[in-house]
């Protein structure tokens, strides 16, 4: 069974270096999934799976874990502007409990907001389609909430 943290600082001691991460933004519709490099350095946006039930999610979740040797999870938490958490955020944790019942993997939350206005921003720079930005917003914003985890792990591992 997997550990569900708070903090980042013990999600590094159990992950270590030299692992790939993958970042959730997990929706009521759709899971945005990101991976890292190795170096656990850039965030990379991969796809977004469309969500049926639970079983299905896990299961296309874990096998993209296996194909990439992810090492832990960084799971996007959507706390209310004022910090505490609302509906979303307890499924998130819900869904977080269940998926921990299935994997070893750690997993850590990530507080997530703004992530997807931050996301929405880059793809309106970038002069994304409307149609195109529905299609990838989810896991662009998995990519954010994945790049703020890995900026503050590498921060963490210097020492600073």
């Amino acid at each position: 069974m997997g550990e569900i943290h708070i903090d980042i600082e013990r999600f590094a001691q159990v992950t270590g270096a030299g692992c790939a991460l993958a970042g959730l933004d997990l929706g009521t519709r759709t899971l945005g999934v990101a991976v890292s490099d190795m170096l656990q350095s850039v965030a990379t946006p991969l796809e977004t799976i469309k969500r049926t039930k639970f079983t299905a999610d896990a299961e296309a979740l874990l096998a993209i874990c296996a194909r990439r040797n992810i090492g832990g999870l960084v799971l996007g938490l959507p706390l209310n502007m004022d910090g505490s958490d609302g509906p979303r955020a307890q499924s998130t944790q819900a869904f977080a409990r269940n998926l921990a019942r299935l994997t070893d993997l750690p997993i850590v939350y990530w507080d997530e907001r703004l992530s997807t206005v931050a996301a929405e921003r880059a793809l309106l720079e970038a002069d994304t389609s409307r149609k195109r930005r529905g299609q990838v917003i989810d896991h662009v914003a998995a990519g954010f909430i994945l790049q703020g985890a890995l900026d503050r792990l590498a921060h963490l591992r210097r020492g600073s």
